[in-house]
């Protein structure tokens, strides 16, 4: 089991990437994300704001997984089946993703191993190879419903034949390279400046639609039909199921590396509680764009009785009766901002699992492709496989095909949320930074929620809940 590096030692490994406590953290030539690793300059002597700004970026790198094109899909359906009511589950949502990621950027900072390094470590290299292939599948399946939303984003606003709108989210791959070769900062700058586009496009949706004030501040207040309403109830999974996304435990662990601390107890502490405000103020920004979603869609939809609205193609077209032009534009252009964020850190994530988990190094780019390719196979396979039935038929499709891409994350989460509680409460990882009862109680109880929503999503979505249901009746 590792212990902790005493300062000394983490200074002596730093310089000799060969040494055995190198091999064993993740330093030295293990670093997680090597390139971008400690590239982050943090001046000392300097005052709060300014260090906050030094620190502040791996947090929204992170919450663009947290406003993806799989969450728009539920919170639109959220909005247009029962209006406000759900968005409680936004913020109970939100809350669970708060405690884990910051979990997360303790495990990076204070064991300086991203959570797929720490994960070959303590377990035995089957097991690992097992998390390894889940955690490939869950990054496949993420990327996979990022392609098609920017694909359909693409058709929206320019008109842009599917087939070719997935093949062109490739080149975002030269972007990612180009921009950390820059260094790590460029990066962190267009996903904030994403970012800040979705808002003030959301801004606008919410200004045109003209919300309840008061329905939507009671919407945050759970209600007791979310338990009666079976309907209710599974977008409410869907939704949550959405929402924490199990890459990014993996992606947070090693981004949070790329400030160069001080290598010290009250070092890692300050890291720490910086990592875990920009984390926090960054998935705050993620749950005010989820929350937009559904109260756009409840102002706009439900209010006027359409209620059935399920798919993002046909929300956007919904838009311009509704509320003019101007409004299916902006929700496409937001799309595509959402979608091309998404794949930026997706295939990041790529890189950092299949680097921690094997433990080789492979070029960027190769990796970048690999991971890319894994998402672009199965969307171009079936929009050519449905080309003879038409637009609308490849359009349902992918449609089809983002709804499976959420489900097989649902099926990947126990193996991330798990480890990084085990390891985060464990001492000998941990020291004096090891998670507190509360801390693990909280972390236990989320991690028991969120699986057990997800187990059930997937037998709702495989018939097992009906058949289970007719046999004890």
């Amino acid at each position: 089991m590792p212990v902790l590096l005493n300062s000394s030692k983490l200074k002596m490994s730093l310089t000799n990437p060969t040494n055995e406590d190198a091999k064993l953290h993740g330093v030295g030539s293990k670093q997680s994300l090597p390139e971008a690793h400690g590239t982050v300059a943090i001046p000392s002597g300097i005052g709060f704001w300014r260090k906050l700004w030094a620190f502040s970026g791996p947090g929204f790198v992170v919450a663009v997984g947290y406003m993806d094109p799989g969450n728009w899909a539920t919170d639109l359906s959220g909005g247009s089946h029962f209006g406000y009511t759900l968005l409680s589950v936004v913020l109970l949502s939100n809350l669970m993703a708060v405690l884990l990621q910051s979990l997360s950027a303790k495990l990076g900072i204070v064991s300086g191993l991203d959570l797929a390094q720490a994960c070959r470590e303590h377990y035995s290299k089957p097991t690992t190879i097992v998390l390894w292939i889940m955690c490939e599948l869950a990054i496949a399946a993420c990327d996979l419903a990022e392609v098609i939303g920017s694909a359909i984003a693409l058709n929206l606003l320019f008109g842009m034949p599917l087939l070719w709108g997935v093949i062109l989210t490739a080149l975002d791959v030269f972007i990612v390279m180009y921009l950390q070769n820059k260094g790590f900062r460029y990066l962190e700058a267009l996903v904030v400046t994403l970012i800040a586009l979705i808002a003030v496009c959301f801004a606008v949706e919410i200004f045109l639609s003209k919300p309840d004030i008061k329905s939507v501040l009671l919407g945050f207040v759970p209600h007791a039909e979310l338990f009666r309403n079976q309907e209710m109830l599974y977008l409410g999974i869907g939704i949550l199921g959405a929402t924490v996304m199990p890459h990014n435990l993996y992606l947070h662990s090693s981004i949070v590396q790329t400030r160069n601390y001080a290598q010290t107890e009250s070092g890692k502490a300050e890291a720490i509680r910086f990592a875990v405000f920009d984390s926090t103020l960054a998935l705050m920004f993620a749950f005010a764009i989820n929350a937009a979603i559904l109260v756009m869609s409840a102002a706009t939809f439900f209010a006027h009785g359409n209620h059935a609205v399920e798919d993002i193609r046909v929300a956007c077209q919904l838009l311009t009766p509704a509320l003019g032009g101007a409004a299916s534009f902006v929700f496409a252009l937001a799309l595509l901002a959402s979608g091309q964020n998404s794949t930026l850190t997706g295939t990041l994530a790529g890189q950092i699992v299949m680097e921690g988990f094997l433990d080789i190094r492979m070029r960027p780019w190769v990796r970048r492709f690999l991971t890319r390719a894994l998402a672009l196979l199965p969307a171009v396979g079936v929009i050519l496989y449905y080309s003879r039935g038409g637009t609308e038929q490849q359009f349902e499709a992918v449609g089809n095909l983002l709804v499976l891409s959420q489900v097989v994350l649902s099926m990947q989460l126990g193996f991330a949320v798990i480890p990084l509680i085990q390891f985060t409460s464990d001492r000998a990882k941990m020291g004096r930074f090891v998670n507190g009862l509360w801390t693990k109680i909280l972390a236990w109880l989320t991690a028991t929620i969120i699986l057990f929503l997800n187990i059930k999503y997937l037998a709702d979505f495989l018939g097992i809940t009906k058949l289970l249901t007719k046999w004890l009746s």
